[in-house]
């Protein structure tokens, strides 16, 4: 996994580094979405007695290859509005999860949801980028950062006025963390060492964090009982692409699974 990651930031730069030689950072400024007004994905994600959910617009991924055939990122988007969600993540990357900035450019015209750029940020000029797009927020994932690089992308978060959702694999990663400038943290719960999948890991680190940090639990999530643990547990939000993406209507599938949530937490209080 760590050989993907690598591979994929790889990919990022050379990718990148073409980007801007056709749009300059001042050129950015001109696009439509970069004076759209911002919706806080902070206050999205705080602002539900329950576990908030961040639905992922996904086509594909390196490990499962296309995901789902019959793919409508607006309509994805707009049935997920109409579900329940709290947020939306929209994947840009497009040689290894078949994403677009302009996904993003179109959803944001559409749903009245915060939008999140998921992809693998490593220049401030991506974060501007977002902005043009019509993001409200952008993940950042600790591993693929190195020296300052971290920082300098929160910074360039906050002064572009998006939201920033940092994401760690490890206790290493958490280490590294500044959380003057880390508002919401996102644990992803796959192990990058040996591949396994471990909500209650994944728990263990986000609890670590200042009381007033908005709390994010990643990957391998799908049922009642994992969002009731989470809600149990204290953790806010959950961002869930796969198994929405297999369902035949993925709005429908955040509204069961948020009443399966309520029920399940039902049960939980129950036995405590």
């Amino acid at each position: 996994m760590k050989n993907i990651l690598e591979k994929i930031t790889a990919k990022t730069a050379e990718d990148l580094a073409k980007r801007k030689r056709k749009v300059s950072l001042a050129d950015l400024n001109s696009f439509e979405g970069y004076e759209k007004k911002r919706i806080s994905f902070k206050e999205a994600l705080a602002g539900n007695l329950g576990v908030s959910i961040i639905s992922e617009v996904k086509k594909a991924s390196p490990s499962k290859g296309i995901i789902r055939p019959d793919f409508d990122p607006v309509d994805i988007a707009l049935r997920y509005e109409e579900g329940g969600a709290s947020a939306i993540s929209v994947l840009t990357d497009e040689p290894f999860f078949k994403g677009a900035l302009e996904y993003l450019e179109a959803i944001s015209k559409r749903v009245q949801l915060p939008l999140l750029r998921k992809d693998f940020i490593i220049d401030p000029y991506q974060i501007k980028e977002a902005r043009a797009y019509g993001a409200d927020a952008v993940l950042i994932i600790v591993a693929i950062t190195e020296g300052n690089q971290l920082t300098e992308l929160q910074h360039a978060a906050k002064e572009f006025g998006l939201d920033s959702l940092v994401e760690c694999y490890d206790q290493e990663d958490f280490d590294r963390l500044d959380f003057g400038l880390t508002d919401i943290l996102g644990v992803n719960n796959r192990d990058l060492k040996n591949f396994e999948m471990d909500v209650h890991r994944g728990i263990s680190i986000l609890q670590q964090a200042p009381e007033e940090t908005i709390l994010v639990s990643e990957s391998g999530l799908s049922t009642g009982k994992d969002l009731a643990l989470l809600k149990l547990e204290g953790i806010h939000s959950a961002l869930i692409g796969e198994h929405f993406m297999r369902q035949e209507d993925p709005g429908q599938a955040v509204k069961d699974l948020l009443e399966q949530t309520e029920e399940e937490f039902e049960r939980l209080l129950e036995k405590e």
